[in-house]
Protein backbone atom coordinates (compact mmCIF):
# COMPACT_ATOMS: atom_id res chain seq x y z
CA UNK A 1 0.00 0.00 0.00
CA UNK A 2 1.42 3.20 -0.93
CA UNK A 3 1.42 5.91 1.89
CA UNK A 4 -1.82 8.11 0.44
CA UNK A 5 -3.49 5.08 0.00
CA UNK A 6 -2.16 4.56 3.69
CA UNK A 7 -3.08 7.94 5.06
CA UNK A 8 -6.76 8.21 3.64
CA UNK A 9 -8.02 4.78 4.77
CA UNK A 10 -6.82 5.24 8.27
CA UNK A 11 -9.54 5.35 10.55
CA UNK A 12 -9.93 4.75 14.49
CA UNK A 13 -10.86 1.17 15.11
CA UNK A 14 -12.41 0.53 18.15
CA UNK A 15 -14.21 -2.75 17.23
CA UNK A 16 -13.65 -6.67 18.28
CA UNK A 17 -10.16 -7.98 16.52
CA UNK A 18 -9.72 -11.66 15.28
CA UNK A 19 -7.83 -14.49 16.94
CA UNK A 20 -4.81 -13.74 14.41
CA UNK A 21 -1.09 -13.30 16.01
CA UNK A 22 0.91 -10.14 14.87
CA UNK A 23 3.77 -11.54 13.80
CA UNK A 24 7.07 -10.29 15.67
CA UNK A 25 8.31 -9.14 12.74
CA UNK A 26 5.38 -6.94 11.82
CA UNK A 27 5.27 -5.36 15.21
CA UNK A 28 9.56 -4.69 14.57
CA UNK A 29 8.27 -3.09 11.40
CA UNK A 30 5.52 -0.57 12.87
CA UNK A 31 7.70 0.34 15.25
CA UNK A 32 10.75 1.50 13.42
CA UNK A 33 7.95 3.35 11.21
CA UNK A 34 7.35 5.05 14.57
CA UNK A 35 11.36 5.74 15.88
CA UNK A 36 11.92 7.00 12.10
CA UNK A 37 9.31 9.88 12.58
CA UNK A 38 11.14 13.48 13.18
CA UNK A 39 11.89 14.74 16.43
CA UNK A 40 12.67 17.74 17.93
CA UNK A 41 16.29 18.72 18.08
CA UNK A 42 16.87 14.67 17.19
CA UNK A 43 16.09 14.47 21.14
CA UNK A 44 14.93 11.23 20.07
CA UNK A 45 12.61 11.65 22.93
CA UNK A 46 10.00 8.80 21.93
CA UNK A 47 10.49 4.98 23.16
CA UNK A 48 8.11 1.86 22.41
CA UNK A 49 7.39 -1.22 24.08
CA UNK A 50 5.60 -4.14 21.82
CA UNK A 51 3.30 -6.33 23.78
CA UNK A 52 1.96 -9.79 22.69
CA UNK A 53 2.32 -12.03 25.77
CA UNK A 54 -1.25 -12.88 26.51
CA UNK A 55 -0.48 -12.41 30.25
CA UNK A 56 1.54 -9.49 30.09
CA UNK A 57 -1.81 -8.00 28.12
CA UNK A 58 -4.11 -9.40 30.20
CA UNK A 59 -2.92 -7.82 32.98
CA UNK A 60 -2.50 -4.24 30.54
CA UNK A 61 -6.37 -4.81 30.32
CA UNK A 62 -7.24 -5.50 33.85
CA UNK A 63 -6.48 -2.17 34.70
CA UNK A 64 -8.05 -0.29 31.30
CA UNK A 65 -11.08 1.05 32.97
CA UNK A 66 -13.53 1.42 30.49
CA UNK A 67 -11.74 -1.25 28.52
CA UNK A 68 -10.41 -0.39 25.07
CA UNK A 69 -8.53 -2.96 22.61
CA UNK A 70 -9.56 -5.96 24.99
CA UNK A 71 -9.07 -8.47 22.11
CA UNK A 72 -5.96 -7.10 20.19
CA UNK A 73 -3.46 -9.80 20.01
CA UNK A 74 -0.87 -7.12 20.43
CA UNK A 75 -0.28 -3.98 21.29
CA UNK A 76 2.04 -1.05 21.12
CA UNK A 77 2.97 1.21 24.55
CA UNK A 78 4.64 4.77 23.78
CA UNK A 79 6.90 6.32 26.49
CA UNK A 80 7.91 9.46 26.26
CA UNK A 81 10.70 11.75 27.89
CA UNK A 82 10.29 15.33 28.50
CA UNK A 83 13.51 16.75 27.67
CA UNK A 84 14.71 20.41 27.14
CA UNK A 85 15.30 20.42 23.19
CA UNK A 86 15.74 23.90 22.65
CA UNK A 87 16.52 27.12 24.94
CA UNK A 88 13.85 25.98 27.39
CA UNK A 89 11.23 24.05 25.25
CA UNK A 90 10.39 20.75 24.75
CA UNK A 91 8.94 18.97 22.43
CA UNK A 92 8.01 15.44 23.41
CA UNK A 93 4.27 16.08 22.68
CA UNK A 94 5.43 16.60 18.85
CA UNK A 95 7.68 13.68 18.78
CA UNK A 96 5.74 11.12 20.53
CA UNK A 97 2.56 12.28 17.89
CA UNK A 98 4.45 12.00 14.79
CA UNK A 99 5.64 8.59 15.81
CA UNK A 100 2.03 7.66 16.35
CA UNK A 101 0.77 8.81 12.98
CA UNK A 102 3.81 6.73 11.37
CA UNK A 103 3.06 3.69 13.52
CA UNK A 104 -0.84 4.19 12.72
CA UNK A 105 -0.21 4.40 8.89
CA UNK A 106 2.27 1.29 9.12
CA UNK A 107 0.01 -0.85 10.90
CA UNK A 108 -2.71 0.04 7.98
CA UNK A 109 -0.60 -0.23 5.85
CA UNK A 110 0.57 -4.45 6.81
CA UNK A 111 -3.19 -4.92 7.13
CA UNK A 112 -4.08 -4.22 10.69
CA UNK A 113 -6.40 -1.53 12.76
CA UNK A 114 -5.30 0.27 15.89
CA UNK A 115 -6.91 3.21 17.54
CA UNK A 116 -4.97 6.11 19.33
CA UNK A 117 -5.55 5.69 23.07
CA UNK A 118 -3.70 8.71 25.37
CA UNK A 119 -6.25 11.04 27.10
CA UNK A 120 -8.36 7.76 28.48
CA UNK A 121 -5.01 6.61 30.22
CA UNK A 122 -3.84 9.67 31.17
CA UNK A 123 -6.54 11.70 32.80
CA UNK A 124 -6.96 11.98 36.67
CA UNK A 125 -7.02 8.13 37.31
CA UNK A 126 -3.67 7.77 35.71
CA UNK A 127 -4.08 4.30 34.45
CA UNK A 128 -1.01 4.76 32.33
CA UNK A 129 1.38 5.11 35.90
CA UNK A 130 -0.53 1.38 36.29
CA UNK A 131 0.85 0.02 33.10
CA UNK A 132 3.79 1.70 33.20
CA UNK A 133 4.60 -0.05 36.53
CA UNK A 134 3.17 -3.56 35.30
CA UNK A 135 6.23 -3.05 32.10
CA UNK A 136 8.70 -2.11 34.45
CA UNK A 137 9.24 1.45 32.63
CA UNK A 138 11.82 3.89 34.76
CA UNK A 139 10.67 7.27 36.34
CA UNK A 140 12.07 9.20 33.84
CA UNK A 141 9.44 7.80 30.92
CA UNK A 142 6.18 8.69 30.80
CA UNK A 143 3.21 5.93 29.16
CA UNK A 144 1.97 8.48 26.94
CA UNK A 145 -0.60 5.90 24.46
CA UNK A 146 -1.65 2.58 24.37
CA UNK A 147 -1.98 1.62 20.55
CA UNK A 148 -4.34 -2.07 19.67
CA UNK A 149 -2.52 -4.09 16.60
CA UNK A 150 -4.84 -7.00 15.30
CA UNK A 151 -6.40 -7.69 12.40
CA UNK A 152 -10.12 -6.03 12.31
CA UNK A 153 -13.17 -8.44 12.87
CA UNK A 154 -15.53 -5.78 10.81
CA UNK A 155 -14.84 -3.41 8.18
CA UNK A 156 -13.81 0.49 9.91
CA UNK A 157 -16.30 3.05 9.35
CA UNK A 158 -14.88 6.24 8.39
CA UNK A 159 -16.07 9.70 10.18
CA UNK A 160 -17.67 12.46 8.50
CA UNK A 161 -14.81 14.31 7.63
CA UNK A 162 -15.84 18.50 7.37
CA UNK A 163 -15.44 19.60 3.58
CA UNK A 164 -12.12 20.33 2.24
CA UNK A 165 -13.30 24.20 1.64
CA UNK A 166 -13.97 24.38 5.23
CA UNK A 167 -10.39 23.55 6.24
CA UNK A 168 -7.97 24.43 4.10
CA UNK A 169 -6.92 27.72 2.04
CA UNK A 170 -4.14 29.20 -0.22
CA UNK A 171 -2.44 32.13 0.47
CA UNK A 172 -4.84 33.90 3.08
CA UNK A 173 -7.64 32.31 5.48
CA UNK A 174 -10.06 34.41 3.95
CA UNK A 175 -10.29 34.22 0.29
CA UNK A 176 -9.98 36.98 -1.91
CA UNK A 177 -13.40 37.87 -3.67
Amino acid sequence: MDVLNAVFSKHSYRGRYKDIPVPREDLREIMAAGLAAPSGCNKQTTSLIAVDDPEILGRLRAVIEPPVGETAPAAICVLTQRVVAYRDRCFAVQDYAAAIQNMLLAIVALGYQSCWYEGHITDDDRINEKMAAILNVPDDYELVCFLPVGVAENEPVPPKKKPFEERARFNSFFAAE
